[in-house]
C-alpha cells in the first residue's frame, strides 16, 4: 500500500527505524484519528504526511532513550501523544495515558484495541485526581506533549515520577522563557533539569523542536499537584 511505503519513508527520513507491522498501526492510528476528528475535536492537524511528521514521529524522536520495560506515564495524552507512538515504536513499555475527556479516553480504547496494544491503559480522570487511582511516585517517566507551559507541568507530573524518575517535556522551539519561568516549580518540587535536546524534524520543511528532561532529586510534597484552579491561578 503507497500510505504504508509513505510512513516507512518519513520515519527513515528522521533516522527512525519501522518494520511493515508498525507502519500499518501507524496507519491504523492515522485513519481513526481522522475518521473520529470528523465528530470530535481531536487535532487541527489533518494532513496525512502533517500527521506522520508532526505528531507520530515528533511523538517517537527520542523513543531510544526510555529503558527497557519502563512505566511511563503521559499526562494529558489528548488523542494519545506521545504515548500510543511511543508503544507502537516500543512494545515493551508499560504505557498510562491519562485524559480528563472521557469521550477522547474512549477514542484512545478504540484505538488501543484496533491496534491489539498490549500493557496500556487509558484512564479518565485529571492529573490532580490520578494519585486516587494511581500510587504517587509510581513512574519511571512521565511525559506530556502540547499540554501547558514548564512550570505548570511540572505539578502535574513530578509527583507521579518515581525518586530518581524522569519527566519528559516535548516543547517546541523557543524554550528558554519556560525554562527560567519554571526555576521555582523545580526547587519546590525538588526536581532539576538533567539536560534539553534541540532537534528538527523533517516533512514538507524542516520544523525545530525540543525535548526538556527533568530529573526527581527527592520526594514530593503531598500538597501537590493542587487543584486546577490553584495551579493556574497561582502556577508556581
Amino acid at each position: 500500500m503507497q500510505e504504508i511505503l509513505k510512513i516507512k519513508q518519513l520515519f527513515a527520513q528522521n533516522n527512525l527505524k519501522l518494520d511493515t507491522m508498525q507502519a500499518e498501526q501507524f496507519y491504523k492510528y492515522y485513519s481513526l484519528l481522522i475518521e473520529t476528528n470528523k465528530v470530535m475535536n481531536l487535532t487541527a492537524i489533518t494532513d496525512f504526511e502533517d500527521v506522520i511528521v508532526k505528531h507520530f514521529i515528533d511523538s517517537v524522536i527520542n523513543c531510544a532513550h526510555f529503558s527497557t520495560c519502563a512505566y511511563v506515564c503521559d499526562i494529558g495524552t489528548g488523542a494519545g501523544f506521545p504515548g500510543i507512538p511511543l508503544k507502537i515504536m516500543r512494545p515493551d513499555l508499560k504505557i498510562t495515558l491519562v485524559d480528563s475527556l472521557n469521550k477522547r479516553i474512549t477514542f484512545l480504547n478504540d484505538v488501543i484495541n484496533a491496534l491489539n496494544l498490549k500493557d496500556i491503559t487509558a484512564i479518565h480522570t485529571r492529573a490532580q485526581e490520578l494519585q486516587q487511582i494511581v500510587p504517587r511516585e509510581t513512574f519511571d517517566y512521565t511525559v506530556s506533549r502540547a499540554v501547558a507551559p514548564l512550570n505548570i507541568l511540572l505539578e502535574l507530573c513530578i509527583p507521579y515520577t518515581k525518586l530518581s524518575g524522569e519527566m519528559i517535556a516535548y516543547k517546541g522551539n523557543n524554550i528558554t522563557p519556560e525554562i527560567d519561568s519554571a526555576q521555582n516549580a523545580l526547587k519546590v518540587l525538588n526536581s532539576t533539569i538533567k539536560a534539553t535536546e534541540e532537534y528538527q524534524i523533517v516533512g514538507k520543511e524542516q520544523y525545530n523542536r525540543n525535548i526538556i528532561y527533568i530529573t526527581k532529586i527527592d520526594h514530593t510534597d503531598s500538597k501537590y499537584p493542587r487543584q486546577k484552579n490553584k495551579i493556574t491561578q497561582n502556577p508556581l
